[in-house]
């Protein structure tokens, strides 16, 4: 038997509370000679799949178990069994019911299989009644360990010794004091001493236990006994798979098969020899695997709405394909099945769907619904501290002063990591010149050491486990803010520990579509099929793909991706539905971090740069990629061709390489890369530059099928802009956008020449609206006017007609709150019935009216008769200026840049839309900042990549280091800029390399007349 074994400890996953990770704390065990070792985290077994798989790695035995914590009452739960961890999950999701439970009256339910620890007399002396089975008296160091002991004898229950362990070594106890500052809101000056853990509470080695217990060996000895006879060898890796309508599994695989032929009769018009092969072997794997009810499952899900984007390596599943969970034909574009499945893949995949995102709370409403709350939870989200929240938290708990701390953390960029520490923000040029106080760097030290607590749970926007039985009988339970349950595992543990999980996301494109697709019909009575559409056959599409005019398109919006498309395609002949398609692929794909020099050899071969495959095998798997490994999937391809893998170990290599695990794991996959080649008759060379290749791409690309499925969905909102530009744009605004501000969009709708109008009472709606050439604001842009407001002047214009008059107005809708009509007022929506020359009067009527109603309301004697409306003289064009960006949020009459008419012509600025005729040249531009990504070089030195715009065009321009340190603290402005610099060419597309930046509103501004 085992000496000792620590039976109390806390990870960074007890919440607020403990500090080191699974892995830290089972190698400090080993390193103390230890060969078992419990996880207890407060409330939860938030962390034991992670705990698994490091105990497996350092070679230590898990005991399962977690600290109950209810009020005062407290005690240490061990799984014994199987059955005990099942009560132990049932017990932690009954402690976080909205319900208020007794810890000792839910044990006594709950107690089977669990060995209970706790130094607490009441819920001792409850359970010693029922039964002393499994019921030790916890004695700890520094925690009473005499009142415990005399505890024991007196109820007859042995004592087990712990340490309560969260430490590991000295600093330790001032970084749990932050954590446990932080979660009581306070200072570490006002922290008290009961609310932290004891200053012993470290986990220690055997011999200093022994010094602690010299009078109670037996306590030593019982801890030992209860390890030893706890299950250790727990095992995960059976998949608990959801059950469709209670169907036998051979019953539901001989339904799916039904379905998925129907579907292929649907899809292609007939079922041929190639259809035949690929569905009979997908539907082997599928029902040898027992994934058929999963199928069944997620396909009701999926027909809740018309318009989903099924996504993720399941796009490469004809079954998925015919029976529409996903719409991306795997055949025709040559998708890899065995990246979703393969008979060697140990661990259970996911099928993601992309929803409307208004429309995804009906299908998960819909979902519990069909499997009940104690079979359907969310998976969380495990909330813990990052960048500049962990500084900012930090800092506020030693009472830094609100405006110092602001003033640090805004220059930092949600990218910024504590770890670099203060010399890194130093040596930073947005800190140039600051002088910090010495506390900063204790602050700083602290902040990088909050690197996994776990703070809170929060639900994952769309992760949802179906379970046959009770699911709390497979992980604890909580609630969420939504008050849906929610399991305390993250999407990864949870697929550790075998639970399918099923992606219900929310999609603002496919509202986007949608919305779109309606407005269409309404204004040309043109009615499209989401599911039959085939985009690119259009060629004013293929056009401004090609173009990379793909602002307010899925996914293919962002600066980085438009000027890949300009890049790609270039003076190109226009490509052909095919061709393009599968480049948008591509594009989609290599688009992702740290992929620059293969961007840049990529398009070197699309134009015809010289290259050969590094081996003749490589022929089929990246031939269509240019020789370059894009995809996900071609990792387990090439190991499979080059060294012989299996595609379960291919799939393995890739999903290690995915997850940046650069450990022996990886290390053994290299060996055997290197053996397999070998002995397939490949050079080292060839093998080490392919290795190469792999490893620095494959951890940031997508997998061919989800890039196939985001790219059908660029496509459709393509052929959207491109053929019906004001309801699509409306549309991309009234969803809420995508990468840029609602400013952005506007500009855009101007450069695609559409009128953009003004809100207007009788006209705008809620939303935007686009029709033929104009695009109307809609009501909601409107600041401070609340929902029910607009929702009572769209029911009474729709019941009662037109307003005719200001007057009118306030006659019809006397109830609504008086700021909200002055917002519209100021807004302009009344200027079409009254003139804007009167906005002055209208507001003056609207006070008035409401003065009369207060006196009203106050029971004046006199009858207070209104008074004639004084002769007010219009605003001015600069307060009509600062009411439409008080109410609007921006400059919607005009372009931001066309007041500055004047001094962009004396700046001698050329127009964006002309930058290429300009190359190898220093000119001079005017810009709005549009967005900006801060990188940082090879070297470390901080550049940033900005788009600004001006009327004509957007243009890019690159602040290498020098220009970044001049001029870093400018950009991000909503002022207009001056930027000048050389303008460089790559593959057709000019960029400005920024020599100097000033503000343009510096200069002597125009007038604004004529813009109101």
């Amino acid at each position: 038997m085992i000496s000792f074994a620590h039976l109390h400890v806390h990870s960074a996953f007890s919440p607020n509370w403990g500090i080191h990770s699974p892995a830290n704390l089972c190698a400090a065990a080993r390193s103390a000679g230890m060969t078992h070792l419990a996880l207890t985290d407060r409330n939860g077994i938030y962390g034991i799949p992670h705990f698994l798989e490091e105990a497996k790695k350092a070679g230590i035995a898990p005991l399962i178990g977690a600290e109950a914590v209810r009020g005062t009452q407290r005690a240490v739960l061990l799984a014994e069994n199987r059955n005990g961890y099942a009560n132990l999950c049932r017990l932690l999701s009954m402690l976080h019911d909205r319900n208020p439970c007794d810890l000792a009256e839910a044990l006594a339910v709950c107690r089977d299989g669990l060995y209970i620890l706790s130094d607490d007399a009441g819920v001792l002396n409850r359970l010693a009644k029922q039964s002393c089975e499994g019921l030790y008296v916890e004695v700890s160091p520094g925690h009473h360990m005499e009142r415990a002991l005399a505890l024991a004898r007196s109820l007859k229950l042995p004592p087990v010794a712990t340490t309560r362990a969260v430490y590991l070594r000295e600093e330790d106890i001032e970084t749990h004091r932050v954590l446990r500052a932080i979660a009581g809101n306070t200072t570490l000056t006002r922290l008290s001493a009961g609310d932290c853990a004891g200053p012993l509470d470290f986990l220690r080695r055997q011999a200093e236990m022994e010094s602690y217990f010299p009078h109670c060996p037996e306590a030593l000895q019982n801890a030992a006994q209860i390890a030893d006879s706890c299950q250790t060898d727990w095992d995960f890796s059976a998949t608990v798979f959801p059950r469709f309508r209670g169907l036998a599994d051979q019953r539901a695989a001989s339904l799916l098969a039904c379905r998925a032929r129907k579907g292929a009769i649907w899809r292609y018009g007939e079922i041929n020899a190639e259809i035949t092969a690929r569905l009979t072997k997908e539907l082997t794997i599928i029902r040898d695997k027992g994934f058929a009810h999963y199928f069944l499952v997620v396909q009701e899900l999926a027909k809740r709405s018309p318009r989903t984007c099924g996504r993720g390596s399941a796009a490469a599943s004809l079954v998925a394909y015919c029976l529409g969970i996903t719409h991306v034909d795997p055949l025709r574009y040559n998708l890899f099945f065995e990246r979703f499945l393969n008979e060697g893949r140990i661990d259970p995949p996911d099928i993601d769907i992309d929803f409307p995102w208004d429309e995804r709370d009906a299908v998960l409403d819909f979902a519990f619904q069909r499997h009940g709350e104690q079979r359907a939870a969310m998976v969380a989200n495990q909330v813990g501290f990052k960048s500049r929240g962990a500084l900012r938290e930090v800092a506020k708990v030693f009472g830094m002063p609100a405006d110092e701390i602001n003033r640090v953390t805004r220059r930092l960029s949600s990218h910024w990591s504590a770890q670099r520490g203060i010399q890194a923000m130093d040596s930073h040029p947005l800190f140039r010149g600051e002088s910090l106080s010495s506390d900063w760097h204790d602050i700083f030290a602290i902040a990088s050491r909050l690197n996994g607590q776990l703070r809170h749970l929060a639900q994952h926007c769309g992760g949802l486990v179906i379970a046959p039985d009770d699911i709390r009988r497979h992980v604890a339970v909580e609630t969420s803010a939504t008050g849906r349950p929610l399991i305390q595992w993250e999407k990864d543990q949870a697929e550790a520990a075998g639970l399918v999980k099923i992606d219900i996301l929310g999609n603002r494109s496919l509202a986007v579509i949608r919305d779109t697709l309606a407005a269409v019909a309404r204004h040309t009575g043109n009615s499209i099929d989401y599911r039959s559409w085939q985009p690119l056959a259009d060629a004013g599409t293929r056009r401004l793909l090609c173009a990379g005019d793909t602002i307010g398109c899925f996914y293919i919006e962002s600066p980085a991706t438009r000027q890949l498309l300009k890049k790609m395609w270039g003076s190109r002949p226009l490509p052909d539905e095919d061709t393009l398609f599968e480049h948008l692929v591509m594009a989609s794909s290599i688009i992702r971090p740290a992929a620059n020099n293969f961007i840049r050899e990529f398009v070197a071969r699309m134009h015809g740069h010289p290259w050969r495959q590094l081996h003749p095998r490589l022929e089929p798997i990246l031939g269509e990629t240019y020789g370059l490994a894009v995809y996900q999937e071609q990792i387990t391809q090439i190991a499979m061709a080059l060294a012989g893998f299996t595609a379960g170990e291919g799939d393995r290599l890739r999903k290690i390489i995915s997850k940046k695990d650069k450990d022996q794991t990886l290390e053994d996959y290299r060996q055997r890369f290197m053996n397999g080649g070998n002995r397939k008759g490949v050079s080292d060379a060839v093998l080490k530059e392919i290795w190469q290749q792999v490893l620095s791409f494959a951890g940031y690309s997508f997998c061919k099928p989800h890039s196939a499925s985001y790219a059908l969905v660029s496509c459709k909102a393509a052929w959207l802009k491109a053929n019906h530009p004001a309801e699509f744009m409306a549309a991309v605004i009234s969803n809420g956008g995508g990468y840029y501000t609602t400013l952005g969009y506007l500009s855009e709708a101007r450069r695609m020449r559409l009128d953009i109008l003004r809100p207007d009472i009788n006209a705008s709606d809620r939303a935007y609206c686009g029709k033929n050439r104009q695009l109307r604001i809609g009501l909601m842009q409107i600041a401070s006017v609340t929902d029910a407001t607009i929702d009572t002047i769209l029911h009474e214009r729709r019941t009662n007609g037109l307003f005719s008059s200001f007057n009118d107005f306030l006659r019809r809708l006397p109830h609504l709150p008086a700021e909200n009509v002055k917002q519209l007022t100021k807004a302009g929506c009344f200027d079409a019935l009254e003139g804007c020359k009167r906005r002055p009067e209208l507001i003056w009527r609207l006070l008035q009216r409401n003065r009369r109603n207060i006196l009203n309301g106050m029971g004046s004697l006199f009858d207070t008769e209104p008074a004639s409306t004084p002769k007010l003289p219009p605003y001015d064009i600069a307060t009509m200026r600062t009411q439409e960006l008080e109410t609007l949020g921006m400059p919607a009459a005009c372009h931001p840049l066309a007041p500055y008419g004047e001094v962009v012509r004396a700046s001698g600025a050329i127009p964006a839309v002309e930058l290429n005729r300009w190359v190898g040249r220093h000119v001079t531009l005017a810009g709005i900042w549009v967005t900006g990504k801060p990188i940082r070089t090879g070297k470390g030195q901080a550049m940033e990549f900005v788009t600004f715009e001006d009327t004509t065009a957007l243009f890019d321009a690159t602040f290498f280091p020098a220009a970044y340190a001049r001029f870093c603290r400018k950009l991000g402005s909503s002022r207009p800029y001056l930027v000048k610099g050389l303008v460089e060419q790559e593959f057709g597309v000019a960029t400005l390399n920024v020599m100097w930046l000033g503000y343009l509103d510096e200069e002597r501004k125009d007038r604004f007349e004529g813009f109101f």
